[in-house]
């Protein structure tokens, strides 16, 4: 430890001794946004600036502007035949170089229209998503109130979006369940990137993601492209950034909560652009509880993670990368240790808690010609969980195991694509994804029994294969369409779809633009429904479940999108949302629906169930946005929605995540300090409210008798709702840059539930009180963040 101390304070002293100026640098490279073929002559302009900073790119497509005195800045990048682009907000800071990729597209040659101009505000990475859609950078993630340096916090501040829970990360996405949701990094689809991940969620209470390491990536809520499959809610399309090619920086950075964070970079050959980045984490979350704040539950949740990316310079064979995540948590809820407050533990019981996840991957690209190119990626991701209880005797002595879990899945990858710009109006994509899921899956459980029951008991595997086709076509400069097929085919079972897809935008005139669109999406049931295994009054065990064909969600969405200024934007969207081939209740009638998967810590324990359900979720939803410039940003959204469903009983009732509304409101300033006005302290704030849970009552009378919790019957299911949810945060920082060092500092103290208002968790049977308690969220809840930058 003493080692490594000493050469981090070597790396420090090194940038305090070296460094001979005070300014930064912003650079990049140009490419046709279709093509991906680099561009010569672009000029690339800094806004406002004095003296007048700018450059030109060179034959290889990059830029070099130098001499940037730290600050916020909007870039515009021009050349003939291609249309304006402007790049708004981009920070410079003395400790960190700024590396802008850019892309730009070409022109349509008209001789009766207009040329409107693009601008880097939230428009997506992908060209193909068009309908509710838009692209966040990290550096937002790190900024808003609240966030925790997590992107899916985040994207709880867009419309439409609830994240129900403080102590998870799990999205609800205009009704949906949180399982509908896909997360892909660098073309890797990924179950789950959280720490104390569990089998079939999508969300998790610490996020794996080092924003760090990110780049701007895309967040889609509705009719995605077609190149989107096995998902019905929405789509985490994010990529790890390439490492600093031309010189070495480093960060270090400390939070009470995202713990120690060491991350280095730099290049790897110079002259042929190649590069590193690695990135470690390691939690202090201990700290915060010590201190006396709440984090749901008395146990000390333990992680580390890291990640990495080498980037190759371009060769005759293309441009390889290698990339990868790794991360273990673990957490043990002890009877002796937790309080009144406590979300998770039982005082009679001890439970070990423990994950593993990994993902790691080679990716290729090469150009075939001046107008194609071909990306593939092949690798693969990783996760272990375990969980282990144990029940105690009443001196609390003498451990009985009553509950074992194990689940090891392994994804591996092959996701392959060809891309094709036929002329300025027509561009079109191909590809292929091919996912082999290796499954070791044992849950029993003797927690209410004598002896063990299966829950789930499987080894072996399965292969999910997904084929897509769309195209992008300019009807005028103003008009164009999105279409394509979408198929894909599960070996389990022979389950197979055909998707269409269709997208129409009409830039009506240089503010304002309608947009249509559709979306046939079909997706997996979750491994924990596949594998359920229902015991038959013999003993032997019902294994139907694995039968089950795709859930099916049709998508239908109308978008309006005015911006009366460069910084200033309106958008709103009516969406609904059709649902069917819904797992329900095959054998009786009742309430069960898998649309409610997630509600919950406990997995669906449903068998015998058949894909004759229906659903149906639709709403309006308002955006209103001030974009940072002029040193402040505001964000207001807001969503009222219905989501219902209808089980085996062909009664219409709410779902589990029928909130019913959700509003945000987010504003933040910056005020330039110092002599130079170098330095800035911010504060920022977000205010949010929400409608809260669905839920089905207790049956106290009933778990009294039986000594554990049970529900009341199907006539009350998701009947009653929780408290509706309200949160204040607000966050303080200032940011130092360095005068005569190439060095930068970031101070935050993230001030969260500053009301210390007490949401509700869940109304539960305790069985020590013999009663229903209500267990609530977190309380007030601090965050410091420290940040060096060399």
């Amino acid at each position: 430890m003493k080692k490594k101390f000493i050469f981090l304070l070597g790396l420090f002293t090194t940038a305090l001794t070296v460094a001979q100026t005070n300014t930064q640098s912003i650079r990049g490279t140009i490419v046709d946004k279709q093509s991906q073929s680099t561009l010569l002559g672009v000029n690339i302009v800094v806004l406002k600036s004095d003296p007048f900073k700018g450059a030109t790119s060179d034959i290889d497509g990059k830029y070099l502007i130098t001499e940037v005195m730290p600050g916020r800045y909007d870039l515009i990048a021009s050349m003939i035949g291609y249309k304006e682009i402007i790049i708004p907000n981009v920070l410079v800071t003395s400790g960190k170089q700024v590396v802008i990729d850019i892309e730009m597209e070409e022109n349509i040659t008209t001789t009766d229209e207009v040329v409107v101009s693009a601008t880097k505000n939230h428009e997506t990475n992908n060209e193909m998503s068009t309908v509710s859609s838009r692209s966040f950078s990290m550096e937002e993630v790190n900024r808003y109130s609240g966030g925790m340096g997590d992107p899916a916090r985040l994207a709880a501040s867009f419309a439409g979006v609830v994240m129900p829970n403080d102590q998870r990360n799990d999205l609800v996405i205009r009704g949906n369940s949180p399982t509908g949701v896909l997360w892909r990094v660098d073309g890797l689809n990924v179950p789950n990137l959280n720490h104390f991940s569990a089998l079939g969620s999508t969300g998790g209470p610490i996020s794996a993601l080092n924003t760090n390491i990110l780049k701007n990536s895309d967040f889609m809520t509705s009719a995605f492209a077609p190149e989107y499959g096995n998902a019905t809610a929405g789509v985490f399309d994010i990529g790890f950034r390439k490492g600093n090619s031309e010189k070495r920086e480093h960060t270090i950075q400390f939070g009470a909560f995202t713990g120690l964070e060491l991350m280095t970079e730099g290049p790897l050959n110079k002259g042929k652009g190649s590069s590193y980045m690695i990135a470690y984490r390691y939690s202090f979350t201990g700290l915060a509880q010590q201190a006396g704040f709440s984090i749901g539950t008395a146990a000390n949740p333990q992680y580390q993670d890291l990640a990495f990316k080498i980037s190759g310079g371009k060769t005759k064979l293309g441009t390889f990368s290698l990339f990868g995540l790794g991360g273990t948590s673990k957490i043990n809820f002890l009877h002796n240790k937790i309080d009144s407050t406590d979300v998770f533990a039982d005082p009679s019981s001890d439970s070990y808690s423990q994950s593993t996840i990994g993902l790691l991957g080679i990716s290729h690209f090469i150009s075939v010609g001046k107008k194609s190119f071909m990306k593939t990626v092949i690798g693969g991701n990783y996760s272990d969980n375990s969980y282990k209880q144990d029940t105690l005797n009443v001196n609390k002595e003498n451990p009985s195991r009553i509950m074992e879990l194990s689940s090891k899945e392994t994804h591996y990858t092959l996701n392959t694509s060809f891309n094709s710009k036929i002329n300025s109006r027509f561009n079109i994509k191909i590809g292929v994804i091919a996912e082999l899921l290796d499954l070791d899956l044992l849950f029993k459980s003797r927690q209410y029994t004598p002896s063990w029951k299966n829950i789930w008991d499987f080894k072996g595997n399965t292969l999910l294969l997904q084929e897509y086709a769309q195209v992008k076509y300019a009807l005028t400069q103003k008009l164009f369409v999105i279409g394509g097929l979408h198929a894909q085919q599960l070996t389990l079972n022979g389950s197979t779809s055909i998707e269409p897809r269709l997208a129409l935008k009409l830039q009506a005139t240089q503010k304002s633009a309608f947009s249509l669109g559709y979306g046939w999406h079909e997706q997996m049931q979750a491994l924990t429904v596949y594998f359920y295994e229902a015991q038959n009054p013999d003993g032997t065990y019902n294994t139907s479940n694995k039968n089950l064909g795709f859930s099916r969600a049709q998508h239908f969405v109308l978008g309006y999108d005015f911006v009366p200024t460069n910084d200033w934007r309106i958008k709103t969207e009516v969406y609904a949302q059709v649902l069917s081939k819904i797992a329900i209740s095959d054998t009786a009638k009742n309430s069960f629906s898998v649309l409610n998967e997630g509600a919950s810590f406990i997995p669906t324990q449903q068998g015998s169930i058949a894909n004759k359900g229906t659903g149906m979720n639709y709403g309006v939803e308002l955006t209103l946005e001030k974009f940072f410039t002029k040193g402040y940003y505001g964000l207001l959204t807001a969503s009222v929605y219905e989501a219902k469903y209808k089980g085996s009983d062909h009664i219409e009732r709410n779902t589990a995540f029928n909130g019913r509304y959700t509003f945000n409101f987010l504003a933040g300033k910056e005020f330039k300090v110092g002599k130079e006005k170098r330095n800035a302290f911010t504060i920022d704030t977000k205010f949010t409210t929400a409608g809260g849970r669905h839920y089905t009552p207790v049956d106290l009378a009933a778990s009294q008798f039986a000594r554990k919790q049970l529900l009341q019957g199907d006539d009350y299911a998701y009947s009653q709702q929780l408290p509706n949810y309200y949160r204040l945060d607000i966050k303080f920082g200032f940011r130092y840059n360095s005068k005569k060092h190439k060095i930068s500092h970031s101070i935050f103290f993230d001030l969260q539930n500053i009301t210390r208002q007490k949401n509700v968790f869940a109304q539960q049977y305790n069985k020590v009180s013999n009663q229903i308690n209500t267990t609530y969220q977190n309380g007030f809840l601090p965050n410091f963040v420290y940040k060096v930058q060399f």
